[in-house]
C-alpha cells in the first residue's frame, strides 16, 4: 500500500423504516459511490443495496459480532475505501452506534453520520396522526420495554405512562401483554386508544387499533410478533375533541402575519 494513500472513511446511514423511497438523498448518495457497506440485513430493504456500484461488497451484520464489523471497517479505511454503514430507521435510535464510534476513535478512523426516518414517524404516517395535538399532548415519549438490554429503573415503562402524554414503543411488542399492564399501572385509563403498526412502509405493513382494554387481544389474532411500533395516547383519538394550532388562526399575530379582530 502506497505511504500516500489516504485513509478511507465510514459513513452512518440511516435507511428509513422500510420503503427504499424514504432514506435521505445524501444517504442515497452515499451509497452510490460506497465502496463497500456493511448493512443490517435483518431489517433493511434489499433494494437499497440496488443503489451501490455494480460488485460493491455488501456484507450482512446479522450475523457479525461488533469486533468483526469493526475489522471489515479497518480492513476496508486502510485500502482508502469510503464505508457505509447501513442502519434500520434512525441510527440514533437503539442502533447500537455509539460502540462503534468509540472504536474508530480508538483507531482514529475518520466517520460521519446521515440522519434517517425512523419507523416512529413512518408509523404515525401510516395511521395518519399527529403526536403533537393543541390541549392534548405537546410531548413525545420514545421508549422500550426491558429485554435483553435493561431498562434504567428510572424509566420504567409504568413510571413514563405517569406523564400521560404521546408515547412510541420500540421493540416490546412481543410482550404485548406486559406493555399494557405497564401503561394501565402508570395510570393511563382502559379506554386509552393505541395503536400497533407492523412494517411501517413495507409492502405487507399492517395496522391494528384499538384500546388499552382490547388492544393485546388483537395483537395477538394478528399474529404480530416484531418489528412493530405501538403508539399510544388521547392523539390517536381524541374524545374531547383538540384545540386549534394558533399559527394558523386568524386572530393570532405574529411574525409574518397581523390577527385579524373577530
Amino acid at each position: 500500500m502506497s505511504e500516500n494513500k489516504p485513509k478511507g472513511v465510514v459513513i452512518f446511514v440511516g435507511a428509513g423504516p422500510g420503503d427504499p423511497e424514504l432514506i435521505t438523498i445524501k444517504g442515497s448518495r452515499a451509497l452510490e459511490r460506497a465502496d463497500r457497506v456493511i448493512y443490517a440485513g435483518s431489517l433493511v430493504n434489499p433494494d437499497l443495496l440496488k443503489l451501490c456500484r455494480p460488485g460493491t461488497p455488501c456484507h450482512d451484520s446479522a450475523s457479525l459480532t461488533l469486533e468483526e464489523v469493526i475489522a471489515l471497517m479497518i480492513e476496508g479505511t486502510k485500502k482508502g475505501e469510503t464505508i457505509v454503514r447501513l442502519h434500520t430507521g434512525d441510527p440514533s435510535m437503539y442502533g447500537a452506534i455509539k460502540e462503534q464510534f468509540d472504536r474508530l476513535d480508538q483507531e482514529e478512523i475518520s466517520y460521519s453520520v446521515v440522519p434517517g426516518v425512523s419507523s416512529v414517524f413512518a408509523a404515525a404516517a401510516a395511521v395518519k396522526r399527529e403526536f403533537t395535538l393543541p390541549d392534548i399532548s405537546q410531548t413525545l415519549i420514545l421508549t422500550r420495554l426491558a429485554g435483553r438490554t435493561p431498562v434504567p429503573e428510572r424509566e420504567a415503562l409504568t413510571l413514563l405512562a405517569q406523564h400521560q402524554s404521546s408515547m412510541a414503543i420500540f421493540l416490546s411488542v412481543q410482550d404485548m401483554g406486559s406493555v399494557v399492564e405497564a401503561l394501565l399501572e402508570g395510570g393511563y385509563p382502559a379506554s386509552t386508544p393505541i395503536a400497533v403498526v407492523a412494517k411501517a412502509t413495507w409492502p405487507d405493513e399492517e395496522i391494528v387499533v384499538g384500546t388499552l382494554e382490547t388492544i393485546a387481544d388483537k395483537v395477538k389474532a394478528a399474529g404480530i410478533r416484531k418489528q412493530a411500533q405501538i403508539l399510544v395516547g388521547d392523539f390517536l383519538d381524541p374524545a374531547g375533541g383538540y384545540a386549534r394550532s394558533k399559527l394558523y388562526d386568524p386572530t393570532f399575530t405574529h411574525e409574518f402575519r397581523q390577527g385579524k379582530e373577530t
